[in-house]
């Protein structure tokens, strides 16, 4: 379980794209505080300390503003796409005891048989979970699994107090059967066809295709020299 993360939040007053840049240029994150019923509050946030609290999923923050605590958890984060910076956050108010619904993350422990593939279908699960005891991650047990077992949600071991947001009979990890060295190379060649790649061949290859044109070419003279033979006896024994 993850604890509360302290973040020191200032009051907004600022709106719009330009007091926004001016705000991150602060190495600060407009944020939205907002959740039950109650009116949204416009907040900056300390960039480093959000960045490091929101590595954890489902951080549970204890906001500070105005000589007030408010416990928030991250609705949803927008991040810019080149540098990963956080550029806003959106945070929902909860109350200790209060359930949410909040997406986990499933880790596997432990290795699959040799000639296994393991399969993730769901890599997040939905729980619903208490607010101020929200799991970090949900593991799955995979160690020794064989080739056609199948884990369901049903089947999953989920931490005390939590129960599933989902259907009991989804698929979450399947393990098949490991594809052969040939089977690879022959997927590759079918998509490196398909997307028009095309590659140089090795001087072994060169060599080889050669030689397969000088046997081609030796064989098609031979059954030249074949039919120029069969002709000439022909013609032979038309004049006797």
């Amino acid at each position: 379980m993850a604890s509360e993360v302290k973040i020191q939040a200032e009051s907004r007053t600022e709106f719009g794209k330009g007091a926004a840049r001016r705000i991150r240029r602060a190495d600060k994150v407009p944020a939205v505080l907002y959740g039950h019923g109650t009116e949204p509050v416009h907040i900056t946030l300390p960039g480093h300390d959000l960045m490091l609290a929101l590595k954890t999923a489902n951080a549970l923050l204890s906001i500070e503003l105005d000589g007030d605590s408010q416990l928030a958890l991250p609705k949803q984060v927008q991040r810019d796409p080149i540098k990963g910076f956080i550029e806003h956050a959106d945070l929902i108010l909860v109350r200790r005891g209060e359930k949410v619904t909040v997406d986990v993350p499933v880790v596997l422990v432990g290795e699959a048989a040799p000639d296994a593939l393991v399969q993730v279908d769901h890599n997040v699960i939905a729980l619903e979970a208490e607010a101020t005891h929200i799991p970090s991650s949900v593991e799955v047990d995979i160690e020794g699994a064989q080739v056609g077992t199948q884990i369901l949600a049903k089947d999953l071991k989920l931490p005390e107090g939590s129960t599933l947001a989902l259907d009991e009979e989804a698929l979450i990890v399947n393990v098949s059967a490991a594809p052969t060295a040939e089977e690879l190379e022959a997927e590759l060649a079918e998509a490196e066809a398909e997307a028009g790649i095309e590659h140089e061949l090795s001087d072994e290859e060169l060599e080889a295709q050669a030689g397969e044109a000088a046997e081609g070419e030796a064989g098609e003279a031979a059954e030249g020299e074949s039919a120029e033979a069969a002709s000439g006896d022909g013609e032979s024994s038309s004049d006797e």
